[in-house]
This record gives C-alpha cells, sequence and structure tokens, in this order.
C-alpha cells in the first residue's frame, strides 16, 4: 500500500522545501511563482514577481487554463497544502512541470512584498 501511495504522488510535480524553491527561482528565471492563497493574503506577503490565483476563487479553474502549460510553475501557499492541491491539478490537467513548496510560505526565510 506505501508503495502505491508513493508511486501515485511522486513525478507528477514535485515538493520542495523553501531552500530549494529559493534555489528553484535563482536557477529558473523564466519560471511562474504561483501563489494559490486569497486576494487578502497575498497583499498581507507575496514572493518577489509572484502571481496570485486564488484556488478557492470560483474563477481559479478559468485563470489556470489560460496559462501557459510547458512553462515551470513554483507555487506556494500560507502552509502548503492549497499549493499541493494546486499542483495536482495543474499535473492532472496537463501541465508539464510544477512544483510545491512544503511549508509554505510561512517556511520561507527569503524576501517578502507587502502590497
Amino acid at each position: 500500500m506505501f508503495g502505491l501511495f508513493k508511486k501515485k504522488s511522486n513525478k507528477m510535480f514535485d515538493n520542495i522545501n523553501a531552500a530549494v524553491f529559493e534555489k528553484e527561482i535563482e536557477n529558473n528565471p523564466d519560471a511562474v511563482i504561483l501563489d494559490v492563497r486569497t486576494v487578502e493574503e497575498f497583499q498581507s506577503g507575496h514572493l518577489p514577481n509572484a502571481v496570485n490565483i486564488d484556488i478557492h476563487s470560483p474563477a481559479f479553474m478559468a485563470e489556470i487554463e489560460k496559462l501557459d502549460k510547458d512553462k515551470y510553475y513554483l507555487i506556494y501557499c500560507r502552509s502548503g497544502a492549497r499549493s499541493y492541491n494546486a499542483c495536482n491539478i495543474m499535473a492532472n490537467g496537463g501541465f508539464s512541470r510544477t512544483a510545491n513548496m512544503m511549508g509554505g510560505i510561512i517556511s520561507w526565510r527569503g524576501q517578502v512584498v507587502v502590497g
């Protein structure tokens, strides 16, 4: 059973910690940084150059469908749960490369933009 769980979850998308997430941003200047929290959460502090698409918004799927499926998406939320779900949705929707920041922005030690 454990093997089945692992097989289902691996390589659809990457689960990476905040330090690796930061390195991915540095090493992939064309990557899209996607914040899937609410607008209010986003405005209270987000990663530089992040795009905000609230996973709980009724427009989430429509907004995701507008994105280029061949780009690399670095996805985060507050703690990692919503971004994990977003990665799953996007991977199942044909996006070729997504990564979830485990621990979310609360584990982030880099720069944060307010507003």
